[in-house]
């Protein structure tokens, strides 16, 4: 198995395990016979398996046809829409692969998930003079971020290539049969990708929201769902201690149980950032809400083991650590040896970083349980297309089951919509003018 999950750390008593096993067992019975709420976004749970197939080759056809015409790809979108592609895209090259890896695809960057002047004006200088094309990612096409984005990146390509020529470059991945993008590409005829229906946003980087750029950066999305395949195959088995998805869907809940309310994802390589950051999503997103869930933070280590790794070990006893650790580097570095040794590191003279940094883990990991902070390790074999998919599933899974387990909804995400609200009223959006000026009034 690529995936691995050792909870030798996790400070818990055989009985609790069992103590919750009918709780355990309820919830994973409410996702695979689909009877829990959210049941109809559980697209994701056999998505290997049903897939639509001529849509895929679709995707492939274009991401070729992009690193044909393009040097760069934006792609716009927010949240779900954009989180699991840069993560898995990252994950795979690192955090400078649209640099290292020309050939094996274009560089891609994205848009639409802040409203920054700076960071749009920035992507449009590094585009400077090159060739680009646009995957523009929105269900309905009226949110904001993406929208103001979109309108941007498309007036740029009209000035560039023309109206029939940018036509061309445009790919949307919207609803199959309705909103305002849906019907903004039909009539100008741009090549159109959906958005399930029945998979939410944070569970859509492996239908054509993530595949379609992860595709055209040069990633092998058929490894990349082969992963996926093989972990919805591993994580069947009804009983959690055959079921590492759903053991840790079960540890999340004994450690919230226990007064644990913070769990920090924490990476030891900078490629995993990102998918810290598509990890905080998926969690917060879909347990926080009725007043319960675990609050999830993500941190790289051993970057910040010198800010919140003073906090873990000797803060308030509020968290837990999940650590998220590469057996096999991508690259490799060797510390040389230097006979004066000035900085009297000749100790680790011949070490590869790789070697270095495994033993910095496992001493802070201990230094951590010691301190009261209660780690479980998310082992990954390496950093490629078919374990991001394994990875992805893993998380889905367990997330699904351990949302259930607390009593939530893990798929709908009613918090989101108080911000639009109130920032639709503050920008005078026609239908919100009566919130406008009791909003003011409070600021």
């Amino acid at each position: 198995m690529s995936v691995r999950l050792n909870i030798q750390n996790a400070g818990l008593r055989e009985h609790e395990l069992e103590y919750v096993r009918p709780l355990a067992e309820t919830a994973g019975m409410l996702l695979t016979e689909r009877t829990g709420q959210g049941s109809e976004m559980l697209g994701w749970l056999d998505l290997p398996h049903t897939y639509d197939k001529e849509e895929f080759a679709r995707i492939q056809a274009a991401a070729k046809r992009i690193q044909a015409q393009s040097q760069v790809l934006v792609a716009i979108g927010i949240g779900g829409s954009y989180l699991g592609t840069r993560a898995g895209l990252e994950f795979t090259k690192g955090p400078f692969g649209n640099q290292l890896h020309k050939g094996e695809g274009v560089e891609v960057y994205f848009a639409g998930s802040n409203l920054s002047s700076s960071y749009v004006q920035d992507i449009l200088d590094i585009i400077g003079d090159r060739d680009f094309s646009v995957n523009v990612i929105s269900k309905s096409g009226t949110t904001t971020e993406p929208a103001a984005a979109f309108r941007i990146f498309k007036k740029k390509l009209e000035e560039r290539y023309g109206k029939a020529g940018a036509r061309e470059r445009i790919y949307a991945t919207t609803d199959k049969a309705k909103g305002a993008l849906r019907g903004l590409a039909e009539t100008e005829g741009y090549e159109t990708f959906v958005v399930p229906d029945n998979i939410g946003r944070r569970f859509s980087c492996l239908s054509a929201v993530g595949l379609l750029p992860m595709a055209a950066g040069g990633m092998d999305i058929e490894q990349v769902l082969k992963g996926c395949l093989d972990a919805c195959e591993r994580y069947q088995n009804p009983d959690f201690l055959k079921n590492d998805a759903m053991l840790y869907a079960v540890l999340r809940f004994l450690m919230l149980m226990k007064g644990k309310s913070v769990e920090i994802l924490a990476s030891y390589d900078p490629s995993l950032t990102m998918f810290g950051e598509w990890y905080k999503q998926l969690m917060a997103e879909s347990e926080g809400k009725d007043g319960k869930g675990l609050f999830p933070v993500s941190a790289n280590f051993t970057t910040d083991l010198h800010s919140i790794g003073q906090f873990i070990q000797d803060g308030s006893r509020t968290m837990f650590e999940t650590v998220l650790w590469v057996e096999t580097a991508r690259r490799e570095a060797v510390v040389p040896d230097d006979p004066a040794n000035v900085d009297g590191l000749n100790f680790a003279s011949g070490m590869t970083l790789q070697e270095m940094n495994e033993k910095a883990m496992k001493g802070t990991l201990l230094a951590h349980v010691d301190g009261g902070a209660p780690n479980l390790v998310i082992t990954v074999s390496e950093l490629s297309d078919y374990t991001f998919g394994e990875l992805v599933y893993f998380f889905w899974k367990s997330l699904a089951v351990s949302g259930y387990m607390i009593g939530v909804n893990p798929f709908d995400q009613p918090g989101v919509e108080a911000y639009k609200k109130n920032m639709f009223a503050l920008l005078g959006k026609p239908g919100y003018e009566d919130m406008r000026e009791a909003l003011e009034a409070r600021l």
